[in-house]
């Protein structure tokens, strides 16, 4: 260094990011290199509200207000970054988003996938989306607002689609709008009220499913199961 140089201070956000990688989610058996890149690369802050900012790099699951003040939970980085490990997502992929809320995990998808379309049927939360992934530079992804549950058919077949959030029903319409040998992932809530990430397989027009890993996370109304009634 010159005599009288000051070193410029280092991006406390890069080093949050570093932080989260190294302490969240290396930890949580994420081992791709492309996975870890991108949630290196992506500012996470960007994507929050500021009175959120500060906890985007926590390994806490944030509320996100959107139309009428209804809140939408976002899944923690760490959780986020594991499941799209599990979708294996490769160049070529064309990659749908359902309930892409403020467009984070939309943005990482974008780094690792030839193109992918966002759906978001908050209105709110939909021009949120789309305001950040234009400010972040990202050019090969789109947003719809549209129904979480009808995903986006005339864009389909997709090599994988991520349901960012907890599902228990309703995804059958998202199943049919997968490529052959493509994979959704979403964490699926089992019928005692678990919620496992899970991997679904299109192969020959079958379905097949296999469960990846343990993660709570409240499901999203547009995937709820319906309500069963007994009688004495």
């Amino acid at each position: 260094m010159l005599d009288g140089a000051t070193e410029a201070p280092a991006d406390p956000w890069s080093e949050l990011r570093r932080t989260m990688v190294d302490r969240q989610i290396k930890t949580f058996d994420v081992t791709d290199a492309a996975v870890l890149s991108r949630m290196l690369e992506v500012p996470r802050e960007r994507f929050l509200p500021r009175e959120l900012a500060p906890l985007a790099y926590s390994d806490a699951a944030l509320d996100l207000e959107g139309e009428g003040g209804r809140a939408r939970r976002l899944p923690p980085p760490l959780v986020l970054a594991r499941l799209i490990q599990g979708a294996r997502v490769e160049p070529s992929d064309k990659v749908l988003v359902v309930a892409a809320a403020s467009g984070y995990a939309a943005a990482l998808l974008a780094g690792l996938a030839k193109e992918v379309v966002a759906v978001e049927s908050d209105a709110v939360l939909a021009a949120r989306c789309r305001d950040n992934l234009a400010a972040a530079g990202v050019a090969n992804a789109r947003v719809l607002e549209a129904p979480l549950v009808a995903g986006a058919p005339l864009a389909a077949p997709f090599d994988v689609i991520l349901v960012d959030g907890a599902a228990a029903a309703n995804l059958g319409p998202l199943l049919d709008q997968l490529a052959d040998g493509g994979r959704l992932v979403t964490l699926l809530q089992t019928p005692e009220g678990a919620c496992v990430a899970t991997r679904f397989e299109k192969s020959g027009g079958a379905i097949g499913s296999r469960a990846l890993f343990d993660a709570a996370h409240p499901v999203l109304d547009a995937f709820r199961a319906a309500e069963s009634f007994t009688f004495a």
